[in-house]
């Protein structure tokens, strides 16, 4: 039996007496009050559309506290870290990939899921829409569905360039529907990017150059689009959107202050997460406490650790020496909180103006015939992160190429990248064999390598979802 809302038309009381009432009762089904008679107004559009970037909070996206799927899975499952014996042992299946159908991203795969649900609830009436904000709502709309599927997909599907069989192996379902007790099939990778491209070529077009704190703009959904492309191998697109972005990348002396909140410089899109709004600790996925008595889950490894100057800003914004009762740690401090914070309340920073440079030079690099550009491009990061006269430079061929791979690893280490930019050159992962501890003694992590090839790079559905959805086919190897 449907719920319904039992609606009375114009019924008058006075002094507690019945004076008029017309027409009798108007029963709307439930679940049409929450649709088309949801969505009239403007500020309707406006709430239905926060709705859906509220979902990029959820536990399963970019998450809350220790439980975020895209917080810091992506670090937790590569070389960039070393698992604390001494931690809660949190994502500890993950760091040795020893995920199953019962142990697996669940809330990755539901909770991006529920953001495209909204996102097409809000699709679906935009139509009979006429406000001036109409083209920027359908635009935004697109680009965090876009975002949504292309997360999932990285995770559950294989990446283009990884493999000659990538494309035409299985993705993820792409939906379309406002339909919550839909049962789609898996398109094809190929498939999945080519509407994520779609999706985000149409937002680029409609969406608003500028925005409000917390929402997408013409920047941010071109940085995406170029990143999308570099996985796809499309090269010369991935350096037209990438050329598309105004912004430009944070300067050496504000890069500090961008972790801790203070500056916003080359900030692209992040989400305000401020006490009594949202006031989630994010931080709190990599460690808790002050740094003088920490309470690590995982360690910077010394291999990433090593790979740092001493003169590049990164090292102290990214890492700080920690210690507890059982040692010293290399600890990750870039979600660590805010100026004289320890809590990890700080904002979601989710796409960069420096990931543009840097997917300029790769693409620019992969094109050939253009290692002049690349440089330029990859330049553009190094000058401000190392101190003056000290960053590397003039490189060319295959040094010029480790090189635009390296700064990507420094540049965006602890921040959901490293696992996708080595899955998809079908490379594979070699942890060191050295512990948490800053002078390498401790436990090393339980398994060191992850091989090229390995099936273990597609993670599997959780069982729930394979039983929920008699069309969802589960991944080989599982």
């Amino acid at each position: 039996m449907k719920n319904i809302i039992t609606k009375f038309s114009i019924c008058l009381f006075t002094l507690g007496a019945l004076v008029s009432c017309e027409d009798n009762l108007d029963q709307v089904p439930y679940d049409a009050f929450g649709t088309e008679n949801a969505f009239v107004s403007a500020q309707d559009f406006e709430n239905g559309i926060r709705g859906v970037y509220s979902a990029l909070t959820l536990a399963g996206h970019y998450g809350s506290s220790d439980a975020g799927s895209m917080l810091s899975a992506p670090d937790v499952m590569t070389d960039n870290v070393t698992l604390a014996q001494s931690g809660r042992n949190t994502k500890a299946r993950l760091h040795r990939w020893g995920y199953d159908g019962n142990n697996t991203l669940s809330g990755l795969y539901s909770d991006n899921y529920s953001l495209i649900y909204r996102a097409n609830q809000v699709l679906s009436f935009v139509d009979d829409f006429e406000g001036d904000s109409k083209a920027n709502i359908i635009a935004e709309a697109k680009a965090l569905r876009a975002l949504a599927h292309f997360n999932m997909v990285t995770y559950f599907g294989k990446i283009p360039t990884q493999s000659g069989d990538a494309n035409s192996s299985l993705g993820v379902a792409y939906v379309f529907d406002a339909d919550a007790n839909i049962e789609p099939a898996r398109n094809t990778v190929s498939e999945v990017y080519d509407f994520i491209v779609t999706d985000l070529t149409d937002a680029a077009a409609g969406i608003n150059v500028t925005s409000d704190p917390g929402r997408m703009n013409r920047d941010a959904v071109n940085i995406l689009l170029s990143r999308v492309y570099l996985y796809m191998g499309e090269w010369q697109k991935a350096v037209n959107a990438a050329n598309a972005v105004s912004a430009t990348v944070s300067s050496r002396d504000n890069f500090l202050d961008i972790w801790t909140d203070v500056s916003k410089d080359g900030l692209v899109f992040y989400i305000p997460n401020e006490t009594g709004v949202l006031g989630n600790q994010i931080g709190v996925t990599w460690n808790q406490g002050p740094l003088s008595n920490i309470a690590i889950e995982y360690a910077v490894s010394s291999e990433l650790f090593n790979l740092y100057s001493d003169d590049d800003i990164r090292k102290t914004a990214y890492t700080a020496v920690a210690t507890d009762n059982f040692g010293e740690y290399n600890a990750i401090i870039k979600l660590f909180g805010r100026e004289g914070q320890v809590n990890g309340e700080v904002d979601y920073k989710i796409f960069r103006a420096s990931e543009a440079a840097l997917n300029k030079a790769e693409a620019l690099f992969e094109i050939g015939g253009q290692e002049g550009a690349a440089l330029a491009a990859l330049n553009e990061v190094r000058s401000q992160r190392y101190a003056a006269g000290t960053a590397p430079d003039g490189e060319t061929g295959a040094a010029l190429e480790a090189a635009i791979h390296l700064e990507r690893r420094l540049e965006f280490a602890f921040e959901y990248q490293h696992f996708f930019d080595v899955k998809r050159r079908g490379l594979g992962f070699e942890r060191p064999g050295t512990g948490e501890f800053t002078d390498g003694s401790g436990t090393p992590s339980e398994r060191l390598t992850l091989p090229a090839g390995s099936p273990l790079f597609q993670l599997p559905f959780a069982q729930s979802s394979l039983d929920t959805n008699p069309n969802l086919v589960q991944n080989s190897g599982y």
